[in-house]
Formats: structure tokens, sequence, C-alpha cells
């Protein structure tokens, strides 16, 4: 399975999506900002949480907190938490930084590494926690794991995307936009920010309800398949990833919907025989989007997809895609894009 965060290439997301997050979130942290110091003082610990199905007590805010790849991170930028971060991981091909919601974030925050997370980066920044997930940076076969990291002393947080779900290594506990709100409201208790969280989810929610209304209903709904990278077999989302939530509630009907995982592998044969009338393309990676759209488009068993034969392909972002602040606009893009496509 590949390992989204090797392979990252982002761009930013719709200059009008970013521009309006950005005034209602700065709004969110002013009226927040008071009672949620207090509420950091004496008082608010030890606070438990529930991480991936095990409780986890945190006796204080952790102060030096290592974030991999770019949803995660920008979670903490949602959350107004860069002072509480040694820095961020990530893939030097990032895309321009300077129009999304959260670019004080990056500016403040220092890049400790372009090639990948592990042990040693990790302790050479003294962190006390990693925020990280099951192939978003934690990986046994590295020996990078939240069980490696506590023999050293050292937190671990996991990306509620990333949970494994007790089927080997398939991945998914819970609806997409669920895990989003589960690890905002988390976060917002570990660092005694409850109120920053649950006014972050609640602008969250009216966005997506508001694409919602929109969208296309019923026998309207186009058939939806997500293709992330390959060629021999698609890589593609099931129904605990990003995507999934996404593509439904933009008024699509996600064609992989009974995949019982986050990000997986499937054949094309299954592809053709769910004939999905859009396609849309995860933007990252050594392969372009426009590469990936020309080998779908010449690809011969899809020849008569209807997606294909009608070239109803559209792209999003990484960023928008994994589970990252940005997954709500991306409802509302998407649920454009499927009205568009649909000539409705």
């Amino acid at each position: 399975m590949p390992h989204h965060f090797h392979h990252l290439r982002r761009r930013p997301a719709a200059l009008g999506l970013a521009a309006v997050l950005t005034l209602t979130l700065s709004g969110c942290g002013a009226q927040v900002a008071g009672t949620d110091s207090a509420k950091a003082g004496g008082g608010h610990y030890p606070v438990t949480v529930e991480n991936c199905g095990e409780k986890k007590t945190y006796r204080k805010a952790p102060q030096r907190v290592v974030t991999n790849d770019v949803g995660i991170t920008e979670i903490m930028f949602a959350l107004g938490l860069e002072k509480q971060m040694a820095g961020f991981v990530m893939p030097d091909d990032k895309g321009d930084l300077t129009s999304v919601p959260w670019k004080d974030g990056y500016n403040r925050t220092k890049w400790l590494s372009k090639k990948g997370i592990n042990k040693e980066l990790v302790l050479d920044a003294r962190a006390d926690l990693v925020f990280a997930g099951w192939n978003y940076g934690f990986d046994e076969g590295e020996g990078f794991t939240p069980a490696e990291l506590a023999k050293v002393g050292v937190g671990s947080y996991l990306l509620s995307e990333s949970c494994r779900n007790g089927r080997g290594t398939a991945r998914g506990v819970m609806a997409p936009l669920d895990a989003l709100y589960t690890d905002l409201r988390n976060l917002g208790r570990i660092f005694g920010v409850e109120d920053r969280a649950e006014a972050l989810v609640a602008t969250f929610r009216k966005q997506v309800a508001e694409a919602e209304g929109k969208a296309l209903k019923g026998a309207d709904r186009p058939r939806v398949f997500l293709y992330d990278d390959g060629r021999d077999k698609p890589f593609t989302s099931g129904a605990y990833a990003g995507p999934h939530d996404i593509i439904t509630r933009a008024g699509g009907d996600h064609v992989m919907k009974d995949l019982k995982d986050s990000w997986a592998t499937v054949g094309w044969e299954t592809v053709v025989a769910r004939d999905p009338e859009v396609i849309v393309i995860n933007d990252y990676g050594d392969t372009s989007a426009e590469q990936k759209r020309k080998f779908l488009k010449s690809y011969p068993p899809l020849a008569n997809v209807s997606a294909v034969k009608n070239d109803r392909i559209v792209v999003l972002d990484y960023v928008d895609l994994v589970e990252s602040p940005r997954n709500p606009a991306a409802v509302a893009s998407l649920a454009e894009d499927l009205r568009r496509l649909s000539g409705r």
C-alpha cells in the first residue's frame, strides 16, 4: 500500500473558499481566545481521550509536538496550536502555501524534514508528542511506531482516519468527517482549547450542510470513483477515507462505498462493472493529474466506462482528500463540479 506521505504534491485550494474560511476561522479565534486561555490554566488536567480505541491520559498540554504530513499539520494550525509545535515533516513538493487559510502556521513553525519522519528526528526535536498515523508516518516495517516512541518517552496521537479496525492492516473505524471532528475535539481537550475546537466543528458542519443543501439528490446523483494512482491496479478510497464523505455529501454515489477500508487497491474489473459516471483524480505524487487523466482516457479496458467516454474527470488535491481541515471546502467544490458535469 503506498504511503501517501512520500509522494505529496499539493496545490492551493480554491481561493474563494480559502478566503471565506480564513475570515470564519479568524472570527472564531477572536471570540474564544479568552475562555480558552482561562481554561488552559489550573483545573483542566489531567484529561483522558479515546484515540483509535485506546484511552490516553494527558497530565498537561504537550509543548513540543511533531506532526507528519500536510493534513495532520493543518489540523494543528486550524486549532491555532503552532506555539505547541516543535515542527512538521513534509516533502518539499508542497505547492503554494501562501493562499491557504492557515498560512501563518507555516510561517511560524519549523520545517524539520522533507525526507520523512523517524525516531532520530523526533528525539533531535525534543518532541513530547508525535501526531501521525498508520501509513501517515507510522510503519512497522520502518520500525517507527507509537510503541517504539513510548520506549523513549515520547507520546503519540494517531490520526483517526488511520485507525486500524482489527482486520489485518485495514483501516477505518468511523465515518471520515466524524474522524476529523473527533480529532479536533480530542486535541481541543488535550491542549485546553475546547471552545476553539467546537467553533471549528460548528463552522465545518455548517459548510458541509450548505453544500449538501445544493447537492444533487436521488436518481440525479452520478456514480463516482476516486482514482488515486496505479496502472495495473487502481489505488482508491473505501468507506473510511475522506473521499467517501466528500463524494457522498457532494451529491455523488461513491462506487467503492462497500470497501471496508480507508485507502486500498482494487481491480479494474470492479471499476468497469460499477461504471462510474464521474472520476475524481487525487492530485499528488510523481505522476501529475494530467498524466493520470491521459492514462485513464487511453487505457483500453476503461474505454466504455461512462466517465471516460464522456470525459467527466475532475481533480482534487491530496490535502482536500486525506483527513484535513480542508475536507469541508472540498465537499462544496465537488458539489459544484458534479452539478456542472450533470448540466444542473
